[in-house]
């Protein structure tokens, strides 16, 4: 049997019960779009992080997409943010129309560099979007203060950030939006797509609901501009309910199978997560770096284990954002991180001895590569 980086059978067998019943409770209420699910889990997404307003849509790269046009970011505009991310950050980037501008991340920690941000910024930058990226946050007061200076919005990406901490204050609480992704990987996640965006302001959130509901305010008549069909659906907000109570025990389960790893690749060639200043850390993943990856993971497979690389191709190098113009070393420690970094199997309900074989596993490949 293949042990891969992420699981959520072991998750389903554990919560099956309350997982069956949430989908029971929706074909029984008689509402299976907008319902008091979605409601429900709006309204507790947003008391949960403190934050005035939740509204769920259909998935991640959509949070982000209706997050900007909410915002006011549209064709002309350039948004600011990392390559070192998922393709579908800088995807909906590009679907409003704005140009995505790249700035590299810091070799310690893979967060967006602050020292490179305003000098990216043009008479066009209208948006910042950091990336909250495998669990810690990005340095957001500097961010803050170049925002401010400069006029600009921003819209933190806290797809793999649920639940994570920056100087005691929750990711998505430290900005004018944040989008969330519900991926069932996630720190959080669904039995299917889901995503959500969270907005301390009033308008943010008309315009986010308008534009989730094909721009319709009244049913029928669409207001101002057209916009989409995004809305949470109602069986995974329900689930997403249930599972909304159980968050902080998934992040301090995960951090438990982080400090298991820690501890016993501390003496390995092995370059092992970073924790920021200010951060607390919920591992989304457990990316670790190696000069010799693609041979370990190569050598990991007769062990069964199947690892992960999140992600091997900065997005400016994809032959599908070529018309940006990045060329190859333009942002040289993202480029250098895509040939090192690798996931190590990382999900709350990891038991300890399967951790162990992981373990075990790593250390026999690492004396040999």
């Amino acid at each position: 049997m293949t042990m891969h980086v992420w699981s959520y059978l072991e998750e389903y067998r554990e919560e099956r019960a309350d997982i069956l019943d949430a989908v029971e409770t929706v074909f029984e209420s008689g509402q299976l779009v907008l319902g008091q699910s979605v409601r429900g889990f709006e309204e507790e997404f947003a008391a949960y992080h403190g934050i005035r307003h939740c509204v769920g849509v259909d998935n991640g790269t959509n949070a982000i997409k209706l997050g900007l046009q909410a915002l006011g970011v549209g064709p002309g505009d350039e948004v600011i943010t990392v390559s070192n991310t998922a393709a579908p950050t800088v995807i909906a980037i590009d679907s409003v129309g704005a140009t995505p501008v790249f700035v590299d991340v810091r070799r310690e920690d893979y967060l967006m560099d602050m020292e490179q941000v305003e000098d990216a910024i043009t008479g066009r930058t209208t948006c910042l979007v950091p990336v909250h990226l495998y669990g810690q946050c990005v340095d957001m007061a500097p961010l803050r203060e170049i925002a401010r200076r400069h006029g600009l919005k921003i819209l933190e990406d806290c797809a793999q950030a649920h639940g994570a901490r920056h100087h005691g204050a929750l990711a998505g609480t430290m900005s004018d939006a944040a989008a969330y992704s519900f991926y069932p990987t996630k720190v959080l996640g669904a039995y299917g797509d889901g995503g959500a965006v969270i907005t301390p302001d009033d308008e943010t959130e008309e315009n986010l609901r308008r534009l989730r509901y094909y721009g319709m305010e009244k049913v029928y008549y669409v207001t101002r501009t057209p916009g989409h069909n995004s809305r949470l659906d109602e069986v995974q907000a329900e689930i997403l309910r249930r599972k909304l109570t159980r968050l902080d025990a998934y992040v301090a389960g995960r951090q438990a199978v982080a400090a298991r790893y820690t501890e016993a690749l501390a003496d390995t060639g092995l370059v092992l997560p970073a924790l920021a200043e200010g951060n607390t850390h919920v591992y989304y993943v457990y990316v670790v770096r190696h000069p010799r990856r693609d041979a370990i993971i190569e050598a990991l497979k007769p062990y069964g284990i199947s690892l992960n690389i999140s992600y091997p191709w900065p997005v400016h190098t994809m032959t599908g954002f070529s018309h940006l113009g990045y060329e190859k070393g333009s942002l040289p420690v993202t480029e250098e991180l895509a040939g090192e970094i690798f996931s190590l199997p990382m999900y709350p309900s990891l038991s300890p001895e399967a951790q162990d074989k992981v373990i075990a596993a790593l250390r026999d490949v690492l004396a040999t590569v």
